[in-house]
């Protein structure tokens, strides 16, 4: 991997005058490019009547529609999630407040059949107590009979069925008092009769107070189940309506990869490339390895000025790995490790000639100088050691995902191994820090050289990143990376 380098502020203007036309109404899509857009097979058909420059604008065009198209799809879905969870909160507590109902129903019958047991008793209580009064009214009148029936006889009446008039006095007070005894108990009896109506009244009031109490809770809980039963179809358009948007979603994504792979495609291989087509690229490879375009453009432009600077040197010697430098022609140790390196490196082009036709000679192609430490060999925009690139399987999942032979020369190939390299290391290592650390010292160790190239590459990110949301940065990022 190569040092940092700062550039001079001649692109500045280029950033400037991209900028103002990323802005210009031609960038976005016309009318009558609508229709077009919707259909990848009307895009192709239509650049076959136009310049590759005409297609590429058009396919810009439509990329515009549909990531304007996928932002508002997202707000959609953003909505309906929203009216999702609160149709389900409502869902929640309506069936809470069913199940409470429910149980003081279920308590307000187990107290009304307590009630109904408690009204029998005191209704048995009361037959009871009605046989006592009859009985005892019954004595009461044979006492009072007897009593007048004694009080009726006449004097020789007594005396002779007396053998004396004490005993006749005694058995008449004795009468009276039966009486005044059988007067007590009833009364006392009449009392605990009215006690146990005006009982059973009370109980029946509270019986129909409840009665009452259940009625208008089984009002309550229809009412909320056909509230809840409203929501809850509610819910079901809902979840429609929001799955409809996550397919029109997943329809829009997919046509704008096919965009982005087609503009990907009319880029030129071999060859630099504007930051404009460098964005363009960053942000489908990345997009393919699932991080973001400024981290990749972060480390593009750092290895490589986004391929500007691909190497300043030649292998000369595959035995030893010398070569020179190609500024000056000085001879050169340690340009490319000979048992790790130079054998993959060799295949590589002789590959590339055989599938492409490219005539390279690998003795006349550039790659990075040693440092001053460790060995130099790396090839093309994102600096990959031969070994790494084809020993560590990065060419062969850049062939499958572009279906020919992967380049190392080419920024567009490049790009897709860079990401994925990335994207290898943020899922092993946990962070972006941490996976740039691991391009360039193989794993995140946290030494000075591997914080130093971290710090550069992050703070490059923020600068694309910058771009990628506002379409500006500032003046010291366009002097690093223009």
């Amino acid at each position: 991997m190569k040092e940092f380098r700062i550039k001079g502020k001649s692109s500045v203007f280029l950033t400037v005058v991209l900028a103002l036309a990323l802005a210009l109404p031609g960038f976005g899509l016309r009318a009558d490019n609508s229709a077009i857009c919707e259909s990848i097979d009307l895009i192709d058909k239509e650049c076959e009547t136009l310049s590759t420059s005409e297609c590429r604008s058009l396919l810009e065009e439509c990329q515009s529609y549909f990531e304007k198209k996928s932002s508002q799809i997202e707000g959609e879905i953003k909505k309906t999630e929203e009216e999702k969870k609160t149709l389900q909160a409502q869902i929640s507590s309506l069936g809470n407040k069913i199940k409470s109902l429910e149980y003081q129903i279920s308590q307000s019958n187990l107290v009304i059949k307590d009630l109904n047991y408690q009204i029998g008793d005191t209704e048995q209580s009361i037959v009871q107590t009605t046989g006592k009064i009859q009985e005892s009214a019954e004595k009461l009148v044979f006492t009072l009979r007897t009593i007048y029936e004694e009080d009726q006889k006449s004097m020789i009446e007594v005396f002779l069925a007396e053998e004396n008039i004490s005993s006749f006095f005694n058995d008449l007070i004795s009468l009276e008092n039966l009486s005044a005894k059988n007067k007590e108990l009833l009364q006392t009896i009449k009392e605990l009769k009215d006690y146990l109506e005006n009982q059973k009244i009370s109980l029946d009031q509270e019986r129909q107070d409840l009665e009452h109490s259940i009625a208008v809770q089984n009002l309550q809980k229809q009412e909320n189940q056909g509230v809840k039963a409203e929501r809850e179809y509610l819910l079901k358009l809902t979840e429609a309506e929001y799955q409809s948007y996550l397919a029109e979603k997943e329809t829009t994504s997919a046509k704008t990869k096919e965009i982005m792979a087609r503009i990907y495609n009319l880029i030129g291989v071999r060859r630099s490339v504007t930051y404009e087509e460098a964005l363009e690229i960053a942000k489908y490879a990345a997009g393919q390895a699932g991080i973001r375009p400024a981290l990749l453009l972060g480390v593009l432009s750092q290895e490589s000025n986004i391929g500007q600077n691909v190497g300043q040197c030649y292998l000369t010697n595959p035995k030893t790995g010398a070569g020179i430098r190609v500024s000056s022609g000085i001879a050169t140790e340690k340009v490319m490790n000979p048992t790790r390196d130079v054998p993959y490196f060799l295949e590589i082009i002789e590959d590339l000639n055989q599938t492409k036709g490219l005539g390279i000679d690998p003795y006349q192609t550039l790659v990075s100088c040693p440092m001053s430490f460790g060995w130099g060999g790396a090839m093309g925009p994102a600096q990959f050691i031969p070994s790494t690139w084809s020993g560590a399987g990065y060419e062969k999942r850049v062939e499958d995902i572009i279906g020919t032979a992967a380049d190392p020369w080419d920024m567009r190939d490049a790009s897709l191994a860079s990401a994925l390299y990335l994207s290898d290391g943020i899922n092993r290592y946990g962070t972006e820090g941490k996976a740039v650390q691991a391009y360039f010292c193989g794993s995140p160790t946290g030494s000075y050289w591997c914080k130093w190239y971290q710090d550069n590459v992050l703070y490059l990110a923020s600068c694309h990143q910058a771009f990628i949301d506002s379409g500006s940065m500032s003046v010291n990022c366009q002097s690093l990376i223009f």
